[in-house]
């Protein structure tokens, strides 16, 4: 058994220390010899995982209070001040079909973690068996019990830990992800059919001050006042506020028809279509967001979780270079059933037990060759890991960038739309002194009404960004599974913190 134990799957090998305290006691250098070997042989440390974080965010923003306030990464949408936003959120996470398949999914995977030891407990087994002899002069019933324990020996007890850990955190990070695509999308799509909506309501308006303006100027054509030229224009003004009508139509029934998906039903609520308030953050700002919430995001769990499952592979590979040991017992009874045309009721028994031994000959090199493979898939896994976060820190960087310009955006857009709101009020009240005319009038309001329509793509953008900056930080309700109950029980130290 110690010769097949000495090597490591990187060549290096295991230090005996030959001079042992009590030289005299044989039985005791073997003993220490035997645990030094099997110590040598126990599952590797998993690597350090150490992801190249930033200290700050370089496009997080500077405010200036005493005590920074954590994100809310468990209900962020409610920034939005908006009850309908809150009530849909709370009905898709109850009703959403991704959230019960991956939930069921975790629950397989949660069945098969809490028999992770299993392979390595005794196994009993009951058999019968039909013996004829080749003359056919006797045949025998047979009945047996076989008795199996394999010792968890080399690491394979903890590198199957690790494995069954990856394969639960796995399915933990893939319902983590449905609960933050979910929370997202729901939050677009409200958003963005809240806009559309707004969007068309001013087109309308715009609309309706085109044609205002289009029959103004035909009237001053009649009398000579304004020329063909003039009238054409407006005609083609008329046009495109038509035709600029379509996309909002378009964005309201996509959008209204992706909710009742994401909400588990096949047609939107009525309700959703009757119009409504913007959703706008207003003056939101994020104040504190540390790199540790990176920890957060799906991607870098699921990258984690393969590390995890790549060791454990890599430890069962290496376990399978070396013997399997284990301790069996058999017992058989025999009932002569028939011997020349007679029946005979004396049966005979027969007890045995004694250590197993599988030993690898004929395929061991193919083992060894697994092992390596296995040993660059786990430093592979580990690439991948330190891609992932850093995938996480370009995503929160660009949003949060996006976040603060959409919101510099978004205050130009408020200052333009209340200077032409003061420009229409100005002349508004020339009018009624009669120093200006009702044409200038609504040639102001198609001005204004533009204004509103940037203002509400602007807000839409900053709302947008702010989905995409939570959405990068991992930001959605944890899933409501609890395993910490499942790592105690197994006694698993390897396991997720």
């Amino acid at each position: 058994m110690l010769s097949f134990c000495t090597p490591f799957i990187d060549g290096s090998q295991p230090v005996l220390d030959p001079a042992p305290r009590h030289a005299s006691s044989a039985l005791s250098l073997f003993a220490a010899l035997v645990l030094t070997a099997l110590a040598g042989c126990a599952a590797a440390p998993l690597p350090a995982l150490k992801p190249p974080v930033p200290q700050t965010w370089r496009n997080a923003p500077v405010v200036n209070a005493p005590s920074p306030a954590q994100p809310d990464l468990r209900y962020w949408w409610q920034a939005f001040n908006d009850p309908e936003l809150d009530a849909l959120e709370k009905r898709a996470l109850g009703n959403n079909l991704d959230i019960k398949a991956a939930t069921e999914r975790l629950q397989a995977v949660r069945t098969l973690y809490r028999h992770t030891n299993d392979p390595f407990l005794p196994n009993l087994r009951l058999d019968t068996n039909q013996v004829i002899e080749p003359d056919a002069s006797a045949s025998y019933f047979i009945v047996g019990f076989d008795a199996l324990w394999e010792l968890p020996l080399f690491g394979a007890l903890k590198s199957t830990h690790r494995l069954a850990a990856g394969n639960l955190d796995a399915a933990r990070a893939n319902l983590q992800s449905a609960y933050v695509t979910l929370v997202a999308e729901v939050a677009r799509c409200w958003i963005s059919l809240r806009s559309a909506q707004q969007q068309a309501s001013l087109l309308t308006a715009s609309r309706d001050a085109n044609r205002e303006k289009l029959h103004l100027l035909e009237v001053r054509e009649r009398l000579k006042l304004a020329s063909p030229t003039e009238v054409a224009s407006a005609k083609a003004e008329l046009a495109r506020s038509d035709m600029a009508l379509i996309d909002p139509q378009r964005a309201i029934n996509a959008n209204a028809q992706q909710l009742a998906v994401l909400l588990g039903q096949s047609e939107p609520d009525p309700a959703w279509l009757d119009g409504g308030t913007q959703p706008q953050l207003g003056d939101w700002q994020m104040t504190h967001a540390p790199a540790e919430l990176l920890r957060t995001r799906p991607e870098i769990a699921a990258a984690e979780a393969e590390v995890l499952r790549a060791a454990g592979q890599a430890g069962i590979a290496r376990a399978d270079i070396y013997p399997h040991i284990g301790l069996g017992a058999s017992l058989d009874w025999s009932v002569n059933l028939l011997s020349h045309h007679n029946f005979i009721r004396s049966g005979d028994g027969i007890f045995s037990a004694g250590p197993v031994m599988d030993v690898p000959l004929f395929d061991w090199g193919m083992r060894v060759a697994k092992a390596h493979s296995q040993k660059h898939e786990l430093l592979a896994a580990v690439y991948a890991y330190r891609q992932a976060v850093l995938q996480g820190v370009a995503e929160t960087e660009t949003a949060m960038g996006d976040l603060q310009q959409a919101h510099q955006r978004e205050n130009s857009a408020q200052q333009a739309a209340q200077a032409l709101d003061d420009n229409v009020t100005a002349l508004n009240k020339r009018r009624s002194l009669g120093l200006s005319s009702t044409l200038d009038l609504q040639d102001a309001v198609i001005a204004q009404q533009n204004a509103q329509l940037a203002l509400v793509s602007a807000r839409a953008e900053r709302d947008l960004a702010y989905v995409s900056l939570y959405k990068a930080l991992g930001g959605a309700p944890l899933p409501p599974v609890n395993v910490t109950a499942d790592y105690k029980a197994l006694g698993n130290k390897q396991g997720p913190k």
